[in-house]
């Protein structure tokens, strides 16, 4: 064999390997799929709110907005494999997140009608592509796929094996669900997106609770009122108290309830208070602000309710993350076992309520 046709063999032998590499995955857009857990339309699909009709919030908040926060990919598909080709920001990692929940994803499967955790893609860069679950049974099956909590998605395509279908399924949860909050309702601290508790809460009852957390930014400015009372939703949620101060808890509640009931008359309104911080046991200085956060809000639904608010509802802290202080990641977010006792109690507490307006 001479040296020409010794490297032909080999360039041949490399293009084979190549195309074969290639098509481990055929990909689709996710767009081409279902997009839930969206508060309104938005001119990129990937964004919670278009702010660009909204010059006046913080630059940090646009760009909270601008992740994909509560967001899933609903699919069915009967490939044996799934992966996950995507490009997210630069933007440096949180401290307090694991590289999955951050910039990542998770996928669940629907077994004999409930979601089942199936997987995860960890990001490797900027632009990734990964394999979320692999050597699956045959059959086709339905899933869904969390975006991110805490970065901006550019681009997004899943994949399967060749000659399996992928197509869109119809919403998978029923009714909607705003839940407006701090980042404990976007969902930092988590291992995965999957695990913010307003996910959790949509797997366990079957509802839309759609995620309008602003991590750091949920103070019941006038602006992000009236957004939240833009949004057209069935029952409205109201975790935004971490972030806000007593003072601010005073001149904003009463603006930020009447806008909602003004523009929702018949919608429940479900008012929580901060969840308690693990640190608040020990520094006292924390234990005294959490607990005028927690007077005022209580007496500012009061003096609503008092004076005639109907339909609105309130939700105590105190069994949030449970007693042996084993439910945070640092003494103010919860980690997974902390976010599965808020939902779990919350399950049960919004089911009440929601109940008595049919969000069942």
């Amino acid at each position: 064999m001479n040296k020409n046709t010794y490297r032909l063999i080999i360039a041949m032998l490399g293009l084979l390997f190549a195309h074969g590499a290639m098509a481990q995955f055929i990909y689709k857009p996710a767009t081409e799929l279902t997009l839930g857990g969206k508060m309104m339309p938005t001119q990129n699909p990937f964004h919670r709110v278009d702010t660009v009709d909204h010059p006046d919030l913080p630059a940090r908040m646009k760009q909270l907005f601008t992740h994909g926060t509560g967001m899933y990919i609903a699919f069915k598909t009967n490939s044996t494999a799934i992966s996950a080709k995507w490009c997210v920001t630069a933007a440096r990692p949180l401290p307090y997140l694991t590289p999955i929940a951050n910039k990542g994803f998770d996928i669940y499967v629907k077994k004999q009608g409930k979601w089942q955790f199936a997987g995860v893609a960890a990001p490797t860069g900027i632009c990734s592509t990964k394999t979320l679950v692999e050597n699956m049974e045959e059959g086709e099956k339905e899933f869904i796929m969390y975006l991110p909590v805490y970065d901006e998605i550019r681009s997004l395509e899943i994949g399967v094996k060749p000659g399996a279908i992928i197509e869109p399924i119809p919403e998978p949860f029923k009714k909607r669900v705003l839940i407006y909050g701090s980042s404990i309702v976007q969902g930092a601290g988590t291992s995965r997106p999957g695990m913010a508790y307003p996910a959790q809460l949509s797997r366990q009852t079957g509802l839309n609770f759609i995620n309008f957390g602003l991590s750091g930014m949920a103070k019941m400015e006038k602006e992000v009122a009236d957004i939240v009372a833009s949004v057209d939703a069935d029952a409205y949620i109201l975790d935004c108290v971490p972030n806000s101060a007593p003072s601010e808890i005073k001149e904003r509640t009463k603006y930020l309830l009447q806008t909602i009931r003004e523009k929702h008359p018949k919608a429940p309104i479900i008012v929580m208070q901060s969840v308690i911080r693990e640190s608040s046991y020990v520094n006292q200085r924390v234990a005294k602000y959490v607990r005028d956060q927690n007077t005022m809000i209580d007496r500012e639904t009061m003096s609503l309710t008092n004076k005639g608010m109907k339909d609105v509802y309130f939700i105590t802290s105190e069994k949030f993350i449970g007693d042996d202080h084993e439910g945070s990641i640092d003494g103010t977010h919860p980690n997974d076992l902390g976010y599965y006792r808020m939902a779990t109690f919350l399950n049960g507490e919004l089911t009440k309520i929601l109940k008595k307006y049919n969000i069942n």
